[in-house]
């Protein structure tokens, strides 16, 4: 009988274990599995360090990694598809932003859905493009924070053109119909917004909700 439980409850452990590795795989970032962009010191694996949640299964995403889980399913087609997601209504908002990435915003994505960001945002190499992290954004602190422990940036009002470029106005009608520097055509303005980056595509040490990423800073370049 007593041997009977022991086996037991190794098999237990077993289907727990195994588990476990199939829900580390899954969690493991586009980068990991590509090997487009190499994490700078040779950092390998799944976006685990300061500010991130350690793996737990949880389907229903009820939980921050159910969430994270979540946007990553509904954006692992814009991973390292930038065609798919202009395709999708994202136009490009921002150049190379310093340890942040290139800006793609979809204006019909009003609100916080946790699976359909309003912002993407790029890693640029070569030929290649990676998505870092996804962003959202809101008129003001939301008062509940849509993730647990939700830390916020800010994203000062500004005229925004084709080509990426923008100028900070506060005033929409003083915007110039073409950017100063590349004539590029007038877009849309946008007054004060408060940002919320989340890096569930590229690891950050500096955390989940830093609006800046070192370790995207060799892809400064563009």
């Amino acid at each position: 009988m007593r041997r009977q439980m022991r086996t037991m409850r190794m098999a237990r452990l077993g289907a727990i274990a195994a588990v476990i590795v199939a829900v580390t795989m899954w969690m493991a970032p586009a980068w990991g599995q590509s090997q487009l962009f190499p994490v700078p010191g040779g950092v390998t694996g799944s976006p685990v360090g300061a500010g991130y949640p350690k793996m737990a299964s949880d389907p229903a995403g009820t939980t921050l990694t159910g969430q994270l889980a979540a946007a990553r399913l509904a954006t692992a087609k814009y991973a390292t598809d930038l065609g798919r997601a202009k395709a999708d209504g994202y136009q490009i908002i921002t150049m190379m932003m310093p340890n942040m990435g290139f800006h793609f915003m979809n204006p019909r994505v009003q609100g916080f859905d946790v699976r359909k960001p309003q912002i993407l945002v790029y890693e640029h190499h070569g030929n290649t493009w990676q998505l870092g992290a996804l962003e959202w954004v809101f008129p003001k602190i939301p008062k509940t924070p849509p993730l647990p422990n939700a830390t916020f940036g800010l994203f000062p009002a500004a005229c925004h053109y084709a080509d990426g470029t923008f100028i900070p106005d506060k005033n929409s009608n003083t915007c110039p119909k073409t950017a100063p520097h590349t004539g590029a055509k007038f877009t849309f303005w946008h007054p004060d917004l408060t940002t919320m980056h989340v890096w569930v595509w590229y690891p950050n040490p500096a955390g989940l909700y830093s609006s800046t990423n070192p370790l995207v800073a060799p892809f400064n370049a563009g």
